[in-house]
């Protein structure tokens, strides 16, 4: 179970203030695959990385009954000095579970051959995401954040996660930013859309795309509707 209790987050652009949440008070459900949708600047990373707990909110909490990972995307927490097995081991003691079966599982998962035995700081982007994807499936999260990352990589690796993924949120809830519906409708089966600083929770996932897709029409396009 994820709760936001009078949850708000506001940005300062050019001496303007933008509020991304709203005073936002909603339980998610528990046990489903969530799609996060709403038109670009709407605070759908913020959101995530709220909830991850990377990142504070001006006021209000985020309160779980669960375990949640970080948002896959995310590889902030890596050390750039420290190889990648290095910085799976760390994460792997922080997190209380078996270090060498996390080691395997992740170097199996990224494909990144010897690299994973290389600082991380030589990785390009794609190695980081599949590094911080293959960590995430291998610990067992109560909610998995997804941002993006299946569309890392190629045809085999993306089947690969999308499979994973799938078996992971079996038992558990996930919750999904991308900006491919057709990805969000391999996914999941439920949907929340962020707009303007509120949230709207769908059970069915046609009618949260449906919604977001009415949020993004030009006013012109909306009066033709």
């Amino acid at each position: 179970m994820i709760r936001f209790e009078h949850l708000s987050k506001s940005f300062w652009i050019r001496g303007h203030k933008k509020v991304v949440i709203d005073d936002l008070t909603m339980t998610l459900p528990t046990g489903k695959s969530l799609a996060l949708l709403g038109r670009n600047g709407a605070g759908k990373t913020t959101l995530l990385s709220i909830i991850a707990g990377i990142q504070a909110a001006d006021s209000g909490e985020v309160i779980s009954d669960g375990t949640i990972s970080w948002p896959v995307a995310f590889g902030g927490s890596f050390h750039r000095d420290l190889t990648g097995a290095q910085n799976v081991r760390f994460v792997a003691r922080a997190y209380g579970v078996d270090s060498e079966e996390l080691i395997e599982f992740v170097e199996d998962f990224a494909e990144i051959g010897r690299h994973f035995h290389m600082p991380v700081r030589s990785y390009s982007a794609g190695m980081r995401a599949r590094l911080t994807f293959g960590l995430s499936m291998g610990i067992r999260f109560d909610t998995y954040l997804i941002d993006e990352v299946t569309a890392v990589g190629d045809a085999n690796f993306n089947r690969k996660s999308q499979a994973v993924f799938l078996a992971r949120v079996k038992n558990a809830s996930a919750i999904m930013v991308s900006h491919s519906t057709g990805k969000l409708r391999g996914f999941c089966d439920s949907g929340i859309v962020l707009n303007d600083g509120r949230m709207e929770y769908y059970d069915d996932l046609d009618e949260a795309i449906a919604r977001h897709e009415e949020i993004n029409l030009t006013p012109l396009a909306r009066k033709r509707a």
